[in-house]
């Protein structure tokens, strides 16, 4: 798969997995939404609901900011399969200008963000990898 394919297919992705790595070396892996343009990952801590906003990914981030994000496609038709990683560094951002604008990104792209706007840090990710699969590239 081309890194212009691995993007396209991500791009157009609804939902994907944000793995980051805690002090200790243990993997952490959380479903997100997120949009993605060129080399750049936004995602959101949205309202729903959680028990704290003390969380996990932001704190990881805060303390190894190297992240991978994978989006994926299954069908019962394996031919169909394929899926796409995203590694590169993230910061956790709480200014707010900059932290409005990354927002509007993601409420163009899901109408309940548009109902219910963020009010939490958004995770910023610089991709500096692609890396893809699809089983039409097996022969």
């Amino acid at each position: 798969m081309t890194e212009d394919e691995a993007r396209s297919r991500f791009e157009t992705a609804r939902v994907a997995r944000l793995a980051t790595v805690d002090g200790r070396g243990r993997p952490h892996v959380v479903p997100v939404t997120f949009d993605a343009r060129g080399d750049s990952i936004v995602i959101a801590v949205d309202h729903k609901p959680k028990r704290t906003t003390d969380l996990k990914r932001l704190r990881n981030i805060r303390g190894n900011p190297h992240v991978s994000v994978l989006v994926d496609h299954y069908e019962d038709d394996w031919t169909a399969l394929w899926w796409v990683r995203a590694d590169g560094t993230a910061r956790v951002v709480e200014d707010e200008g900059e932290r409005a604008e990354r927002v509007r990104r993601l409420q163009s792209r899901y109408r309940q963000y548009r109902d219910v706007v963020p009010a939490g840090p958004v995770i910023s990710i610089t991709v500096t990898a692609w890396t893809g699969w699809s089983y039409s590239q097996v022969t």
